[in-house]
């Protein structure tokens, strides 16, 4: 009830940039940088989602800070430009802050110190200071006013087979676990494509109108839908016996109806297929 409220607001207060900053190479980034790292499973997740909030904040104020840096005459389109500078001369400075404080949050004995830290920006030929580091994760603190501990969508998916199990799903919980992990990797990685997918099943045509693509915003925001066809796909992958019983169990916890979690699931098994056959 808990996760599902904190959805229900986290989508009730969308910001119409919400995704800009989840796009392939950076999620790829973050993942590859938590591998060498040795940070568990959920940090990368968090890493991607604070990095998100942080920088549609920034964009923000720094917009507003130069009066609307989107308007049309030339004098606004040089700010947008500064602007854009600006964010992209410290992005990756940010992007290894948000990972340092999602590993901060995840109390695992890899936590990154501020020398590993700055050892990976020097290999980039980056040349920051332990200060700068320090002035860069107070930054991120202070935007978000230091409400950085949300719930991932593993989170989500994690607790939903817990769930599953308890009520009596029959199913195999540790490696449907660990497929369900390399499912919602591939979510975050072919992000694009699988929602692309959803969007044109769901309204059963090639080209959504620009209206359509906007509300369906909140489809692709809802992490409790991510979880439910990740654990669905999963069951569908390992045992397909089982995947109508989880299906209904599913409906059944989250209120998502059988048809949405069908169609998620599809979206996600012809991206792993590379194939157009329903």
């Amino acid at each position: 009830i808990h996760l599902a409220t904190e959805n229900e607001q986290y989508l009730s207060e969308l910001p119409e940039q919400a995704g800009y900053f989840k796009e392939t190479r950076i999620v790829e980034f973050i993942f590859l940088l938590s591998e060498k790292w040795h940070l568990d499973q959920s940090t990368r997740y968090q890493a991607v989602e604070l990095l998100e909030r942080f920088m549609i904040k920034q964009v923000e104020q720094m917009c507003d800070g130069r009066g609307n840096a989107k308007g049309r005459d030339q004098g606004q389109r040089s700010s947008w430009s500064c602007v854009r500078d600006q964010i992209a001369s410290t992005f990756v400075l940010r992007l290894v802050s948000c990972v340092q404080l999602a590993s901060k949050l995840s109390l695992h004995y890899s936590r990154v110190t501020s020398d590993t830290a700055l050892k990976f920006l020097q290999s980039l030929k980056y040349s920051y200071t332990k200060q700068e580091l320090l002035e860069s994760e107070l930054a991120v603190l202070n935007t978000l006013h230091f409400h950085i501990n949300v719930s991932t969508p593993l989170a989500y998916v994690e607790l939903l087979l817990e769930v599953l199990g308890y009520n009596g799903c029959l199913l195999p919980a540790k490696p449907l676990h660990q497929l369900c992990v390399q499912l919602l990797d591939f979510c975050y990685l072919t992000r694009e494509t699988i929602y692309d997918t959803l969007l044109k099943t769901a309204i059963e045509n090639s080209t959504p109108s620009k209206l359509q693509i906007a509300r369906f915003l909140t489809v692709k925001e809802d992490f409790m839908l991510l979880a439910v066809g990740v654990i669905s796909a999963g069951v569908f992958i390992l045992s397909p016996g089982h995947w109508e019983q989880a299906v209904e169990h599913l409906n059944c916890i989250t209120g998502i109806t059988p048809q949405s979690i069908l169609e998620f699931s599809y979206a996600v098994l012809r991206r792993i297929m590379g194939s157009t056959t329903p």
